[in-house]
């Protein structure tokens, strides 16, 4: 599969830059640290950032701290000396095109849950800051529907989900960002109804003119060809983001599920999509399996790859994918219903010793049950 198949490439950054620091302290890493440690106080800078404002000591502290002061201490302004006038940001349905819309869409999320904590818990990136900075930051958020909003009465109830965001990053300013979040997760907690809250969604890219885009085939076979035996890992930067990259082509796209019990530790931990946590190579097969099952003829196209050594050993992997295809088998989403599906994804691997030991993956069944209520709209 080409790389130039995909959207949004990114520039990308030699291996030694991830660990590069002008004192003999490495980068913060996420793991193992409280957050006062995370968000230090009189902490040198350890890292060159040039252009960036003087209390970031590196880029994980730079994407810690400022979502916390964006999010947790309602400093939405902030957004304006953090994001550029211009900037793009993807999610699954739909994107924003300027700085404006992004500090409403974030005011409307704050009104609907005041109490809402995001936890850092962890944060994989690469670059620098002459070329860019890359970060993948998974995020755990906590909170309780307290308030009227989009969704509707107040339930109450609380809820845990989980939310990766992807940001380009240059002189102190995001200039392009992808956002999944696990909203099916969070809807089915708060006992809201998910088929009208998508119908909603869909309704409301609907009435702006917007329609899904059959493209037919995807390219994962050619004709009468079979998938492609090796995948194009021209985006990688090291062995192991090359060989986790051919792991997952093998995978996903040539259907070899065997492989997961010779790259998968015997007792990996699996944290997937509606909150699952799960154990052991079976736990991984089936749950891949069902999201290839629901979507059967879907290409997965890798778009961003980087990752860190790991202080608790072994390297932390983030792969930005999409998967691209058509609602044609059972699964989450009900009776196939034959529409266009595009799945944004974000997978987070901890890798030791050659084999995966925990695995972080988000994707948003709520978005996709939108996409299939936005073709029916259509139809």
């Amino acid at each position: 599969m080409s790389s130039t198949e995909t959207t949004n490439k990114t520039p990308v950054a030699s291996e030694k830059t991830n660990v590069k620091s002008t004192r003999d302290e490495p980068v913060l890493q996420v793991e193992r640290r409280d957050f006062i440690d995370l968000v230090p106080e009189k902490r040198p800078r350890v890292q060159s950032l040039r252009g960036f404002d003087d209390c970031y000591t590196d880029i994980v502290d730079y994407i810690v701290r400022c979502t916390h002061k964006i999010w947790d201490e309602r400093d939405v302004g902030l957004i304006y000396t953090h994001y550029t006038h211009n900037c793009v940001l993807y999610n699954a349905l739909g994107t924003m095109y300027n700085r404006e819309q992004v500090v409403q869409d974030t005011l409307q999320r704050l009104i609907a849950f005041p109490e809402r904590r995001g936890m850092a818990t962890q944060v994989i990136w690469n670059g620098n800051d002459v070329d860019g900075f890359y970060t993948s930051h998974l995020v755990t958020g906590t909170g309780r529907h307290t308030q009227y909003s989009h969704l509707g009465k107040p339930t109450n109830r609380t809820f845990v989900t989980r939310t990766v965001a992807d940001c380009m990053i240059h002189e102190n300013k995001i200039y392009r960002e992808w956002v999944v979040s696990d909203n099916m997760a969070m809807m089915r907690q708060l006992g809201l109804d998910t088929d009208a809250i998508a119908y909603g969604m869909a309704k409301e890219q609907f009435d702006k003119g917007f329609r899904v885009t059959d493209i037919g085939e995807n390219r994962r076979m050619v004709g009468q060809y079979p998938p492609e035996m090796e995948c194009d890992v021209s985006i990688a930067h090291t062995d192991t983001e090359e060989q986790c990259l051919r792991w997952l082509h093998e995978i996903y796209n040539r259907r070899m599920l065997g492989k997961i019990k010779d790259v998968y530790a015997p007792n990996v931990q699996w944290h997937g999509p509606l909150m699952k946590e799960l154990y052991g190579q079976a736990a991984v097969i089936h749950q891949t399996l069902a999201l290839i099952g629901m979507i059967p003829d879907g290409a997965w196209m890798p778009q961003h790859v980087c990752s860190n050594p790991c202080e608790e050993g072994g390297t932390k992997v983030a792969v930005r994918w999409i998967m691209e295809g058509h609602h044609l088998g059972y699964g989450e989403l009900g009776k196939p219903t034959g529409e266009r599906l595009f799945v944004m994804g974000m997978s987070h691997y901890h890798i030791v010793n050659g084999k995966i030991v925990d695995e972080w993956v988000v994707y948003d069944h709520l978005a996709l049950l939108a996409q299939i209520k936005l073709g029916q709209m259509e139809e």
